[in-house]
């Protein structure tokens, strides 16, 4: 390993522990109580929710690999990490100013502040993952963009359970389903909900939403590209591994 590496491995088994981490008892209170709100929305809300997220995802996921730069290839992992907290500085910035306008405009503008940040958050994911030498035109790298998105805004029980399913993922990935209507969108959509909706809903807010959407947008995208680096580390750990 060079001196880099050793640091990044380093950050990397800190990380690996966290994902592994029992819940929290205000994590699993905040759960029941998601839960609990849930049963009380009617099914063909549900089912209306889930189709629109699984739309509003598949147009970006199946869109965003067109506009992705080509794979960099035949980097070193510095190199790599550098250019990758580039981006991840530059859509933190573009989801504060968005969060901000939509924050400062109300309910209405508020509203579409979710379609908006998540195809930030997206588009960061696939710039993230070509950046670590991943073919983004392989429907199974798609479906590890979602992984790393529900690892990034999900309870910590639901977390453990991706973060188990992303370990040696070069073997998990050849059982994959042919369809990518074949995941579990249900689920994604009720996960991701539940965990940034306290915290946006103060974004609705007259007169604090504007300082609420740039606060809650930089931490959400500073999770979700840290998320990211490290789900990748794994995978160039593991490359790096079997070409011993």
């Amino acid at each position: 390993m060079t001196g880099y590496e050793r640091i990044a491995h380093r950050e990397l088994i800190a990380w690996q522990k966290k994902m592994l981490r029992r819940p929290s008892l205000a994590n699993k209170l905040s759960k029941k109580l998601q839960t609990k709100i849930n049963t009380w929305i009617p099914e063909k809300v549900h089912k209306a929710i889930t189709v629109t997220l699984k739309q509003m995802i598949r147009g970006v996921l199946f869109g965003a690999k067109h506009t992705s730069a080509d794979t960099l290839v035949n980097a070193s992992l510095e190199v790599r990490e550098e250019a990758v907290f580039k981006k991840i500085d530059w859509y933190r910035k573009t989801a504060m100013v968005e969060g901000g306008i939509t924050g400062a405009g109300g309910i209405l503008l508020g509203l579409a502040d979710f379609p908006l940040l998540l195809g930030i958050k997206l588009k960061l994911l696939f710039d993230i993952a070509v950046l670590y030498g991943m073919d983004v035109h392989d429907y199974r790298e798609r479906v590890y963009l979602l992984h790393i998105f529900e690892l990034a805004f999900s309870s910590d029980e639901h977390r453990k359970k991706i973060y188990l399913g992303m370990i040696d993922w070069e073997e998990k990935r050849k059982s994959l389903p042919k369809d990518i209507n074949e995941f579990d969108w249900r689920n994604f959509q009720q996960e991701y909900r539940d965990y940034i909706d306290l915290a946006k809903m103060a974004q609705l807010v007259p007169v604090i939403g504007a300082p609420v959407g740039v606060l809650v947008n930089h931490r959400l995208l500073k999770k979700l590209g840290t998320t990211a680096m490290n789900a990748y580390r794994m995978r160039w750990e593991a490359f790096a591994g079997a070409k011993k």
